[in-house]
């Protein structure tokens, strides 16, 4: 019996968090600066967090996060509230990443100035190496996914938005969902074989 009051509890948590959220939205659309640096504060590290799985670097999460919350404020009023603001923000955050990788990069020279200034990071330890190059490989598979898998993947695991959530905004089935995820997971473990191999 004990072990259910957690989750009532985490159920009624984000039950007002989502009525936070709601009010705090209500605030910022009638021009309350205030209310916007609130939900940044109660969703800025979740944001962060998922950009920097996403793309595998700190300082590129950081800028990502950054046009995501201004992606965010301009298009407001697209936000019905079908689901958490947060989902609706990971969403933005996804696609956020998704047109910088689609976007051509371009490369700059570092002037001999610039390069003498830069810290020399070392030798990294082994078990860094591995976990940098695990994560790479991760990345690379989950992007050659298919849109639709790679979509709920990286929703699923990155975002760390729920089935149910992902449910209301992609408006599909529970079901459609989780076969998704199911596929996803074996087309990964086969992209990651394969790398390995």
């Amino acid at each position: 019996m004990e072990a259910l009051q957690p989750s009532r509890f985490r159920v009624s948590e984000a039950g007002r968090r989502a009525k936070g959220s709601k009010r705090l939205i209500a605030a910022l659309r009638s021009g309350d600066r205030a209310a916007a640096e609130r939900l940044v504060e109660q969703t800025y590290e979740q944001v962060f967090a998922s950009l920097c799985r996403m793309c595998g670097d700190r300082e590129l999460a950081a800028d990502l996060t950054q046009d995501t919350y201004a992606r965010a404020w301009r298009s407001l009023d697209s936000f019905e509230g079908r689901c958490q603001f947060s989902t609706w923000l990971y969403r933005i955050a996804y696609t956020t990443f998704l047109n910088h990788v689609r976007k051509p990069q371009r490369l700059q020279t570092l002037s001999d100035s610039v390069v003498d200034t830069l810290e020399d990071p070392g030798v990294l330890p082994d078990s860094e190496i591995v976990g940098k190059l695990d994560a790479a490989r991760l990345r690379r598979a989950v992007m050659s996914l298919p849109e639709k898998l790679r979509d709920v993947v990286s929703w699923r695991f990155w975002g760390d938005v729920s089935v149910r959530e992902i449910t209301r905004e992609q408006r599909v089935s529970t079901v459609a969902i989780r076969k998704r995820l199911k596929r996803a997971l074996q087309l990964l473990r086969l992209a990651l074989e394969e790398e390995g191999s």
